[in-house]
């Protein structure tokens, strides 16, 4: 269709579109991995629909916790189960290869451990969020309070800007570090040399365990990408 003919969609449309074709990667039975943000949020509403179809949920961060149980939907600690079959989470920006940048909401390093433990993970994002280049959002790392100073020192020797998330505290109890102006070519390595940096908790680059399905919405409607094999 011609852009000229196309209607008008917002952000939220877009973003509850891919809520909404998420479902499609719901097991039956399993327990879901489930991600934080605002387009996960829209999926964990749109999964209080069919929450008599699965088993629960583990969460990422507390907030999407107390929003699943919210909708009756139950809710495990990752310690208690030996399968999460999907992991569905947004992202901040996302390439072509599905690398991402994730953190913006300071949940980071948990929504990192349940995609490490999820054997399929799927982005939902609109597709603003979708970029050539990694490194226009600032790249989020969860930092020891008392080895903040080290590590904003290293990750300015590696070319960006770090600027303490103000009044913020993650769910772990740490700082968070938002890293401008880094110009990240290749996210596998990046992600690697700012995790070898003392004191760092995790880094919000998701490129060593990459999304292996996204879900981009578009004007035209919920497009699929998937990682190269």
């Amino acid at each position: 269709m011609p852009a000229a003919e196309r209607p008008h969609v917002n952000q939220d449309e877009l973003k509850r579109a891919v809520a909404r074709a998420a479902l499609d990667f719901v097991v039956p039975g399993a327990i879901i991995g489930v991600g934080s943000g605002s387009t996960a949020n829209l999926f964990i509403d749109e999964l209080a629909g069919i929450r008599d179809r699965i088993a629960g949920t583990v969460a990422s961060s507390q907030k999407s916790a107390d929003r699943l149980a919210g909708h009756g939907i139950p809710v495990f600690d990752l310690n208690a189960v030996d399968d999460v079959p999907v992991y569905i989470d947004g992202a901040d920006e996302i390439t072509a290869g599905l690398a991402m940048i994730k953190g913006g909401g300071g949940a980071l390093t948990r929504e990192k451990i349940v995609a490490a433990v999820a054997r399929q993970f799927v982005c939902i994002a609109d597709g603003s969020k979708l970029v050539s280049a990694l490194g226009r959002f600032p790249l989020p790392v969860e930092v020891i309070p008392m080895a903040r100073a080290y590590v904003a020192r290293e990750l300015a020797g590696l070319g960006g800007r770090p600027v303490l998330r103000a009044g913020f505290t993650t769910d772990n109890g740490n700082v968070i570090l938002d890293v401008h102006g880094l110009a990240i070519p290749d996210p596998a390595a990046m992600e690697e040399a700012i995790d070898r940096i003392a004191g760092v908790v995790t880094v919000g680059l998701f490129a060593r365990r990459g999304a292996d399905v996204l879900l981009l919405g578009t004007a035209d409607g919920v497009r699929t990408m998937r990682r190269a094999q």
